[in-house]
């Protein structure tokens, strides 16, 4: 597997075109782990992004990244799953050049002053300061391969191609080979995800990249002295469920670095706000919401620690939730009074005369809803069902899945609703059930009807203020914090709460 842009930009222009003027230019050769280290010191001279994209490692991991890449060391990043050693990896390729040439052609992208097989050497000998060189970007210089028990010896690092042999090549001849994923990184960065998982057989493969940087094919008396940065990631689960890494392959491993989750709410709640791709407007304290929700089942004792609890949780429940909202503002505006559907206009005439052939149907566009949707607390409860799926629960808890979650995400509203309105005078909210008055919201109450519920209420500004929703809220924000307050006000036991056949919450009484 490549990088995952497949198709580069187009080199400038003003790129040297031939071995002599590459020379003429300045170029000098540096191996991948020298242009990674010249690349980080320079960006950390200049205070540039050295990691784009990495989130709530800036004091842990990445510090001993830099100094793993400084000391031009091969790394394992070892931590549970949805720790983010994937994108770290391939932020990784960000530090190499830009451009880097290459003699065309050439599968193990040669340096042009630093040909490795016997052809490219020959060529850059008859040619001389005339050979013609070619451009890569670093986008195309970075490979990658999940280890699965099935991968075999070439697709690693190679085998005889037997259409070669056929041709008439000599059985010794470098030519006959097939080059695997390894090699065809040459010059680039290659990463092996959850490592344990390849066959012990196959990893004995990869010793001789490591320390020899060489590679060797079927006995073959090849040596081809590899330039590329190695990197892999695994899970401490696999060491004893799955497989593991076979100890000289550790012992060859510059570094091993350990990732976490992030360590505080601030870098949980900025991790969803950049990976979440929400389809409707989520207020901070809804995603505070989730963010102590995914926190709270990490560390709960029914949850399989090894495992762990991806960071993928909260962004899914985020995305979950916003769709939520979503599908709400769907369901209302079709049942409004006037509501129709727009189609796409086309001829309704069979007959297509001289305008061309008569466009198919198309399928019928909803009418666009008149603000965006805003998510509110209760749609959280649509994640338990929908997320369950990513948690690895203890053997004892078998029957008990949803009912941890729900217990979960109420501690996790209650203590939102406490660090956001503490010290909030919320008696006008209370007051609004005395005398057996129920406040009646849910899934499928819009904000008009839940607003005119409860009319104007005394403190509702100060609270909307510190929810973050600004002093000209939108029916839907308005009812968003509405909603928060009457379900928090009912988790510290100040109001009473009944969900109905159909789905409608109602609060009311005393809790």
């Amino acid at each position: 597997m490549t990088a995952p842009s497949q198709v580069p930009p187009v080199p400038p222009a003003d790129l040297p075109g031939t071995l002599g003027e590459l020379r003429a230019a300045g170029h000098q050769h540096r191996t991948v782990k020298q242009e990674l280290r010249d690349n980080l010191l320079a960006r950390m001279r200049t205070g540039g992004d050295r990691f784009p994209g990495i989130v709530g490692y800036d004091d842990t991991v990445l510090p001993e990244v830099e100094r793993a890449l400084l000391a031009g060391h091969d790394l394992v990043l070892l931590g549970e799953r949805g720790q983010g050693k994937t994108r770290l990896i391939r932020s990784l390729a960000a530090l190499l050049d830009e451009w880097t040439p290459v003699i065309p052609g050439s599968v193990l992208n040669e340096h042009p002053m630093h040909p490795l097989t016997p052809t490219s050497r020959a060529a850059v000998a008859e040619a001389g300061d005339d050979l013609p060189i070619g451009w890569l970007h670093r986008s195309m210089r970075y490979g990658e391969k999940l280890a699965t028990p099935d991968t075999s010896v070439g697709d690693l690092i190679g085998d005889v191609d037997p259409i070669r042999i056929a041709e008439g090549r000599s059985l010794g001849d470098p030519e006959t080979i097939h080059f695997g994923l390894v090699p065809r990184t040459n010059r680039g960065i290659f990463a092996v995800n959850e490592l344990p998982d390849l066959a012990e057989r196959i990893q004995v493969a990869l010793l001789n990249v490591l320390e020899e940087r060489d590679i060797q094919v079927r006995g073959y008396q090849l040596r081809l002295p590899l330039d590329l940065l190695l990197v892999a990631s695994a899970n401490p689960e696999d060491y004893t469920n799955r497989g593991r890494i076979i100890t000289p392959l550790k012992d060859r491993f510059g570094a091993e670095i350990r990732t976490h989750y992030p360590l505080d709410l601030d870098l949980e709640l900025a991790l969803i706000r950049q990976e979440a791709q929400l389809v409707a407007e989520v207020p901070e304290h809804v995603l505070e919401v989730l963010a102590r929700f995914a926190r709270a089942v990490r560390e709960s004792p029914s949850v399989d620690q090894r495992s762990g609890v991806s960071a993928r949780f909260a962004i899914a429940a985020a995305e979950t939730v916003a769709a939520a909202a979503l599908r709400r503002a769907g369901l209302l505006a079709a049942s409004a009074p006037g509501s129709s559907e727009v189609f796409a206009g086309a001829p309704s005439s069979s007959k297509s005369g001289n305008r061309g052939p008569l466009l198919p149907p198309q399928p019928p566009r909803p009418a666009a809803l008149p603000t965006q949707p805003v998510a509110r607390v209760g749609d959280a409860a649509s994640v338990v069902s929908t997320l369950r799926g990513k948690v690895e629960f203890e053997s004892g808890e078998d029957g008990r899945e949803a009912e941890i979650l729900a217990h979960l995400l109420r501690t996790a509203t209650a203590e939102t609703f406490r660090a956001r309105l503490a010290g909030i005078d919320l008696s006008g909210f209370t007051a609004l059930v005395a005398d057996d008055a129920v406040i009646e919201t849910g899934e499928l109450v819009g904000a008009t009807e839940l607003l005119a519920q409860v009319g104007a209420i005394p403190g509702l500004a100060k609270v909307l203020d510190r929810l973050g929703l600004g002093d000209a809220p939108t029916p839907d924000e308005a009812a968003a914090g509405v909603e928060f307050v009457l379900e928090g006000l009912h988790l510290t036991r100040r109001l009473g709460k009944d969900v109905t056949d159909d789905g409608r919450t109602r609060y009311g009484g005393q809790g």
